[in-house]
């Protein structure tokens, strides 16, 4: 990414934050923010279901409106967290507002470009477009980051302070890998889920116990999980330490790689990376 030659303005840290739709992944970012010392009283949600404002005002004591354009107000950071299908109105309807204040944008929809964003907020903003995943509302997520040339130093360091709420986080420097990232983590922890789901039904069907197959299948994916992180081994190092030569681990990998699964995989992402691309034409 070329940098900016007029970076906008670094965004004062002491500015509230507003976040624009109060579902489960701005809760596990507002929940990480204040855990990390941000004052309840910084933290602005627009949200029109009403059972959710309540909650967020009960859960973290922030502030919360019914529309967008009273929770940015005075606001130096604004956080999209609504759908991709409208993000389009939400932003067109603060448009004026964005070209009277300059704020940080932050979107965390998928499909959505910087440039879409900063068109549709008028021109000429901040912008940071962000694909978090889910086990975010865990803390143990992790976040791709994409900048556009309006950001500078100030603003990428607060969007990435914003995104380690909810774990870790990477900084993607040519916009067109967010689809990939999208593909691969975004929609990653379902693959996981899927896998889970179809060693659990296989268990079952050796004729274990629900309750036992559920048990070794999840502490299974978790013990994996953590080999994966804290070993700083490499997947096919670790996949051949417990692969034996004519065990049972080897039967295992064997009809996974006779049935194609590399490939298969392969075609999942790239479906998963096109999908991103579409839903990025189709809001336009």
């Amino acid at each position: 990414m070329t940098a900016s030659t007029n970076p906008q303005s670094p965004i004062p840290s002491s500015a509230p934050i507003a976040f624009i739709g109060g579902g489960n992944m701005a809760r596990s970012l507002i929940g990480g923010l204040i855990s990390a010392g941000t004052p309840a009283s910084a933290i602005r949600v627009a949200e029109p279901v009403a059972a959710l404002r309540e909650a967020l005002m009960r859960d973290f004591g922030v502030l919360v409106f019914e529309e967008a354009i009273d929770a940015v107000a005075g606001a130096g950071t604004w956080v999209f967290a609504v759908k991709p299908q409208v993000m389009r109105a939400v932003c067109e309807n603060l448009a004026v507002q964005a070209r009277a204040t300059r704020p940080l944008s932050v979107s965390i929809a998928a499909g959505i470009t910087a440039e879409q964003l900063d068109r549709w907020l008028g021109g000429g903003n901040a912008v940071v477009r962000c694909m978090p995943n889910t086990p975010a509302l865990l803390g143990a997520g992790v976040t791709g980051l994409f900048a556009n040339a309006q950001v500078g130093a100030d603003g990428r360091a607060q969007a990435e302070s914003l995104l380690a709420s909810a774990g870790k986080t990477v900084w993607i420097e040519d916009e067109a890998l967010m689809d990939a990232v999208t593909a691969v983590s975004g929609s990653g922890p379902a693959y996981v889920f899927l896998l889970a789901e179809a060693m659990e039904a296989a268990a079952r069907r050796q004729g274990l116990p629900d309750d036992a197959a559920r048990a070794l299948v999840l502490q299974t994916v978790l013990g994996a999980a953590r080999m994966l992180t804290e070993s700083n081994e490499p997947p096919d190092e670790l996949r051949r330490r417990v692969t034996s030569p004519g065990g049972t681990t080897q039967a295992a990998i064997e009809t996974f790689e006779a049935g194609g699964f590399r490939d298969l995989v392969v075609k999942a992402i790239d479906n998963a990376t096109e999908r991103g691309r579409q839903l990025s034409a189709a809001n336009d």
